[in-house]
């Protein structure tokens, strides 16, 4: 993975993890944040480059749902 695109993957994930942290409710709060350190964590040791930007579009995706929703 190159560097941009490292860090361009953490910069998401700190992005969920805040958006998530805002949740009103603390159930719905704890599930994104488990969900989202569970997916990070099972798809960390990926090198397809195409698998990786196809994650990380999801991931963006799920951004705005939760942007959304909070």
């Amino acid at each position: 993975m190159a560097a941009s695109s490292r860090a361009q993957v953490l910069r998401l994930y700190r992005a969920l993890l805040r958006e998530s942290r805002r949740f009103g409710g603390y159930n719905y709060r704890m599930y994104a944040i488990r969900r989202i350190r569970d997916a990070f964590r099972e798809n960390k040791n990926i090198k397809d480059s195409e698998k990786i930007e196809e994650l990380v579009n999801k991931a963006k995706a799920n951004l705005e749902v939760i942007h959304r929703q909070v």
